[in-house]
């Protein structure tokens, strides 16, 4: 009876272990992930950037909610499987003893090795290569904690006949981690609703960006600057104007006529190639620190155009320079 009771559990037994298996892996990355942001907030490094918004920051917010919203489904997964298979343990020593098991946490005793040789090789290598920093430490020290405790943790557990006692601590110890880290993502993101606005000005300007190049092309081809941005509409491209989506109005577009002075005149650009482009932003460019999905900017003229921009009304001046920007029947 026993035989046939542990073979017709094993269906439930593997599928228990591989699920918390799983979600261990995942929590773990996700855990590191995070940590690793953070790392690089409080100790930025030039090589390795993100254009956000136009502003240059040191992490993705986009990964970082990403890695929340996965380890705040993913970890409880883990600990609420981990708990039920320790029921089950003390009902079914079977269970425990069960070549699935241990089979799953040797692979993991496996991985968390070679993931801490791997740590400590490359830190080795740093050093020699006179590389380290206090970054790339912290970094790698996490790596080393987090399979460490695991590597400790299983190879404790999977000597033992009955569930180890540190079965409650680590559990308790990792919830309290896991939620530090999970409040402190959310400091550096903010909330879902400002998250929401800051994708709707991430959103304008993106449309911004798309409209300046409109007008860019109607100068090339007419030789002159669209008098509304209804005529940058094509029906042949499919080309429509994008509207504020959040307002609900279209985008304000004026030509701006700038008066040469009565000397030095040599540098005065042509009043029909100044215009600008403006919007209504939540917030500025500094606080929307979200996942860009915006192109970068492209020279209107002499200088790289940003898409910085305050919270409020604002209008993007641009002058364009016919010499970057030749009409087509010039350059026949």
């Amino acid at each position: 009876m026993e035989n046939l009771e542990t073979k017709r559990n094993i269906p439930r037994d593997l599928f228990l272990h591989l699920l918390a298996i799983v979600t261990l892996y995942w929590s773990s990355i996700s855990f590191v992930t995070l940590v690793w942001q953070f790392i690089n907030i409080l100790f930025p490094d030039i090589t390795d950037i993100f254009r956000q918004g136009g502003s240059l920051i040191g992490y993705s917010s986009g990964l970082i909610r990403f890695h929340v919203s996965a380890i705040i489904i993913v970890f409880p997964v883990f600990i609420l499987i981990s708990w039920y298979l320790n029921k089950i343990y003390k009902r079914e020593s079977v269970v425990r003893e069960s070549k699935i098991r241990k089979w799953l946490i040797y692979l993991t005793l496996f991985v968390a090795s070679l993931v801490i040789i791997g740590d400590l090789i490359a830190i080795i290598n740093m050093l020699l290569g006179g590389e380290i920093t206090i970054r790339f430490i912290l970094k790698a020290l996490t790596i080393i904690a987090v399979a460490g405790i695991i590597f400790g943790y299983y190879l404790d557990d999977v000597r033992r006949e009955t569930p180890t006692k540190l079965a409650k601590p680590f559990a308790i110890g990792s919830i309290i981690l896991v939620c530090i880290v999970v409040v402190s993502a959310f400091f550096v993101v903010g909330s879902p609703a400002s998250a929401r606005l800051a994708e709707f000005d991430q959103q304008k300007v993106y449309d911004l960006q798309s409209v300046q190049d409109r007008i860019v092309n109607y100068y090339q081809s007419k030789e002159k600057l669209p008098e509304k941005l209804a005529d940058l509409e094509d029906s042949i491209s499919g080309f429509k104007v994008p509207v504020d989506q959040q307002a609900g109005r279209p985008y304000t577009y004026n030509v701006v006529y700038i008066e040469c002075p009565t000397t030095n005149t040599a540098n005065c650009p042509p009043k029909t190639l100044v215009f600008e482009l403006c919007a209504t932003f939540n917030k500025s460019s500094q606080q929307n620190n979200t996942t860009p999905k915006m192109m970068y900017p492209v020279k209107i003229g002499e200088v790289s155009q940003v898409w910085d921009h305050p919270a409020g009304d604002y209008c993007f001046s641009r002058t364009i320079d016919p010499e970057r920007y030749p009409p087509f029947s010039k350059t026949k």
